[in-house]
């Protein structure tokens, strides 16, 4: 409730979040409730582990002010993000948002590792652990602190679909974690003298890296280049086919420059004989409404296609039921027929399942497979293909 509550009263026109100006706000609220909260959780613990003379609550306060500088940071990259395109970034500097959720989880090892080294000097050097109640509460109340933080950036995240207040929310679990590890500690130095406090810290340690390693293999996809969400490609393919005159569409590469800032290209299918002039104004169309819908840029090619000759139907039949025998292709586009007489070409091209093990000796022998089965069927057609990976898998 009260996560909502801040939302609404904080960011104006919270529901609109495909408006670049609500999704910088909605950065902007979760970076600033992550400093003012890590600041009294770290002046807080940073307080107890003094008093217990706890490394473990020490290096867990020390976590939390790396999560100040995180929420800065996370700040920092939806203002700069938000820049508009200039002549060096002419698609503007979307991607910044990412850059600053990488820097986050670098952070969030770096933190691990030296609290690892601290952690190690305790247990060479071991000293009591003082338990006391009211520190071991206030670690308590430390944790639901960290579990809303962590719901809270889950909500935001998931409504603008942002990677760095994803990545925010899944370090703030991690602290949940970590916390729950010191509280652990303490309250077994009531009953065990062995000096667990080092290596809870080594455990407590391990476990901001592992969240780290996490985050970075999140942030990094996007900068990497992954494929792009699956009911996203399923509208844009619907949306396109329920235009008048597409009949099909293939070759569909969505490129993103930062959330809320893609580019896409398809080709559609078009009759061959219809006025070029009447499909141009339904490709228009078409690429008006989908960028509008889908929140991108989208740019269509035409593919003319033959669909009232007979031998072309036909001989598209033929190749057909020759290419049922690869599972591998998924699909045909770009069918046409060039030749007279006994000797044809068949050209087209195929789309088949990505395999990253499939080599371009593999696809040459499956050109040959295909040539060698369709002239055993029909001796006069020679396959002139071109081989389409489908990196978008669907």
């Amino acid at each position: 409730m009260l996560s909502k509550f801040l939302i609404s009263k904080f960011v104006k026109n919270y529901q609109d979040t495909t408006n670049k100006k609500v999704r910088d706000d909605y950065g902007y609220l979760g970076g600033s409730v992550g400093i003012i909260l890590n600041l009294v959780l770290f002046t807080t613990k940073l307080i107890i582990g003094i008093i217990s003379n706890s490394i473990a609550i020490t290096a867990d306060a020390f976590n939390n002010l790396s999560d100040v500088a995180s929420s800065v940071i996370t700040i920092l990259g939806f203002k700069l993000a938000s820049k508009p395109a200039d002549r060096e970034h002419p698609f503007g500097h979307g991607r910044l948002e990412y850059i600053s959720g990488l820097i986050v989880s670098f952070i969030v090892i770096l933190v691990g590792f030296e609290f690892i080294k601290t952690s190690f000097d305790r247990i060479i050097h071991p000293s009591k652990v003082i338990f006391n109640l009211i520190p071991f509460i206030l670690i308590l109340a430390s944790i639901g602190v960290k579990l809303w933080i962590s719901g809270f950036n889950k909500i935001m995240g998931k409504a603008i679909n942002s990677s760095a207040l994803q990545a925010s929310s899944t370090d703030a679990l991690s602290d949940v974690v970590s916390s729950s590890c010191v509280a652990l500690s303490l309250l077994l130095s009531i009953w065990i003298d062995f000096p667990l406090d080092g290596y809870i810290g080594i455990l407590v340690s391990l476990i901001i890296i592992y969240a780290g390693y996490s985050l970075v293999k999140k942030t990094i996809n996007p900068l990497l280049g992954e494929a792009p969400d699956i009911e996203l490609v399923s509208g844009i393919r619907s949306k396109l086919l329920s235009f008048d005159h597409i009949t099909g569409c293939h070759d569909l590469v969505i490129h993103n420059y930062g959330p809320g800032r893609c580019m896409g290209s398809i080709h559609a299918e078009v009759p061959c004989d219809m006025s070029i002039v009447k499909i141009h104004e339904i490709i228009d169309e078409a690429e008006k409404e989908i960028s509008d819908e889908f929140n991108l840029y989208l740019v269509i090619h035409m593919d003319p296609i033959n669909k009232t000759d007979k031998e072309v139907n036909a001989s598209r039949l033929e190749l057909l039921n020759v290419l049922k025998s690869f599972p591998i292709i998924k699909s045909i586009h770009d069918f046409r027929i060039v030749g007279e007489g006994n000797h044809k070409n068949l050209i087209f091209d195929i789309v088949i399942d990505f395999d990253p093990k499939f080599s371009l000796s593999d696809e040459l022998k499956l050109q040959d497979d295909i040539n060698q089965k369709l002239k055993k069927s029909y001796p006069y057609y020679n396959a002139v293909m071109t081989i389409d990976r489908d990196y978008i898998g669907v």
